[in-house]
């Protein structure tokens, strides 16, 4: 039976995450969470809050998201990340859209969070974002760290925000920092950029002055700062692991 609205959600070791993710996407008719070999309870959570659970490998952001598309069994898709929460609001205008389409996909607004506190300049607000499309006209970039949805169509705007507890706190900010940073590498390196020390002092700090300065990151005050360094850093680090991973490419073999 084909149902109105799948969400799927790719997770892994997100049991403080889970359940309320899953909850707010309760109102879809499918609800799949692609668990990618938690040590923790995210399964047994997921399963518990109502979710059809997926136990599968880990092939990539890109790759896990095109199996929860091909999953899914409804004639629209929604793709949400487990520190994602949809909100009354969101809902409402997704199941609106879905009923009397004008587009075969749409961009949703996010509100992120950093450290506990929403952040609205620095390139974060309002970051549209493609995540609900037709099903027969969805796709993902195989990218390894930060895929994009794709869609065979036309595209529209919703208004209401997605909202996004992107980075907990401090541990989260360092963990994701060195995750990101060599995700991003090995993207980089798959599209054929060279990476130097030259260029990660060059792009750290233009991701400094770009977020806190262009992007008006300064007008969140002192998260704005903290927004701004983070950006540096992990720029500054995602162009030395690229130097690093060529190094080691090249280097003759022992």
């Amino acid at each position: 039976m084909v149902t109105s609205l799948t969400i799927y959600i790719a997770a892994k070791n997100e049991a403080h995450n889970i359940g309320a993710c899953v909850d707010s996407a309760a109102f879809a008719d499918e609800v799949l969470v692609l668990d990618s070999g938690s040590t923790d309870d995210t399964a047994a959570i997921a399963r518990a809050h109502g979710a059809t659970v997926h136990i599968t490998d880990w092939p990539g952001y890109g790759p896990q998201q095109n199996r929860g598309i091909a999953l899914a069994r409804s004639e629209w898709v929604m793709s949400l990340d487990a520190d994602e929460r949809i909100s009354p609001e969101l809902q409402a205008e997704i199941l609106r859209e879905i009923a009397h389409p004008r587009a075969d996909g749409y961009r949703i607004p996010r509100l992120s969070s950093l450290c506990g506190h929403f952040i609205h300049h620095g390139g974060w607000r309002p970051d549209y974002t493609l995540r609900l499309v037709k099903r027969d006209k969805a796709g993902f970039t195989t990218h390894f760290l930060h895929a994009n949805m794709t869609v065979q169509g036309r595209q529209a705007r919703l208004r209401e925000s997605l909202i996004h507890y992107s980075y907990r706190d401090l541990h989260d900010v360092l963990e994701k920092l060195d995750r990101y940073s060599t995700g991003n590498a090995r993207d980089l390196a798959a599209r054929g950029v060279k990476g130097s020390f030259a260029k990660a002092l060059w792009h750290g700090l233009w991701a400094f002055v770009r977020t806190l300065v262009f992007r008006r990151g300064f007008l969140d005050g002192r998260y704005g700062w903290m927004l701004a360094i983070y950006n540096a850093e992990s720029t500054y680090y995602k162009y030395l692991k690229l130097m690093e991973l060529q190094e080691r490419e090249a280097a003759p073999p022992r």
